[in-house]
């Protein structure tokens, strides 16, 4: 048994039984593919795969046992490799971000410059997307830290450590008439076009829920994935815009003016997913503690477990 194979099991598993995709993202043909796949099936002396000829079409029920366990056994070998490099260089490597463009754009700044500056030799990546399609990005092994508000907690193999609280404020042209109102209601707001973050995104489930509660029904006449967009048509008259309140800067928006809206929605808690027994970096967990001082390298690990 090679761990090429568990790669070829875990990788045709991961593309939804497409030995064609599986063999484009590890390189290599896809008759190789099939043949060492039969021949880790013989080995174990059962199939991990149902057929239709040479067509994959299911996964045996000892199968799912199996490529559980491979991935777990492609984590510890990846374990290894970061185990060395941690004691053989300690201040170079890369650290790969899954995160929204909220996120990334106005609460990862001051740890990032922190980081580059404390280490200069580790390449850092931003990967931007929606919450659903970070956290695959962390439990697949494609990034090595999710920061998200929402679907991180969907994921069994991902630890969850919250980092902060936030909530939401209506942005809207000087002089619209909702900016009249101090404590504006769920009502009030559900007068005026709305335009704020696509369904997938930042919070939106509690907006959806604020609604929903107050029986109004907000009409929603644009989404978007971030808030510069959001408040670009705002800008434009397109109708006021409901976003998170970190996202509303006085001194660049001028605009724009902001009414504090903590009072309509429940607030939403930001979070860091990691991989379970995932080896981390000695600046990996610096990043962590940068990001929120709260998470010391004691919490992570305690998460971790």
């Amino acid at each position: 048994m090679k761990l090429q194979q568990l790669r070829y099991l875990v990788e045709v598993a991961e593309r939804g039984l497409n030995v064609t995709e599986a063999a484009q993202a590890l390189h290599t043909s896809q008759p190789g593919i099939s043949k060492q796949i039969a021949l880790i099936e013989a080995e174990l002396g059962v199939a991990v795969f149902l057929r239709a000829g040479k067509r994959f079409t299911g996964v045996t029920e000892p199968g799912m046992e199996i490529i559980k366990v491979a991935r777990r056994m492609l984590l510890d070998a990846g374990n290894l490799k970061r185990v060395a490099q941690q004691f053989g260089d300690q201040a170079a490597g890369s650290l790969t971000i899954a995160t929204t463009h909220t996120q990334a754009r106005y609460a990862l700044p001051d740890a990032i410059r922190q980081f580059t500056a404390r280490y200069p030799q580790v390449r850092l990546g931003l990967r931007q997307g929606n919450p659903t399609w970070i956290a695959q990005q962390v439990a697949s092994g494609e990034a090595d830290i999710a920061i998200a508000t929402e679907a991180i907690e969907l994921f069994d193999d991902l630890a969850m450590l919250p980092c902060y609280q936030w909530n939401r404020c209506i942005v809207a042209p000087p002089g619209h008439p909702i900016l009249r109102r101090k404590k504006p209601t769920i009502a009030d707001i559900a007068a005026y076009p709305i335009v704020t973050y696509d369904f997938a995104f930042t919070g939106r489930s509690r907006i959806n829920a604020a609604f929903e509660a107050a029986g109004a029904v907000p009409n929603v006449v644009l989404t978007a994935i971030d808030a510069d967009v959001i408040k670009t048509y705002v800008a434009l008259g397109l109708g006021i815009g409901i976003i998170a309140k970190m996202a509303f800067d006085p001194a660049q928006d001028r605009n724009l003016r902001a009414l504090d809206a903590a009072h309509l929605f429940e607030p939403s808690t930001t979070r860091i997913g990691l991989r379970r027994n995932f080896y981390l970096r000695g600046y990996v967990y610096d990043f962590i503690e940068m990001f929120a001082p709260h998470l010391d390298r004691a919490t992570v690990d305690a998460a971790m477990k």
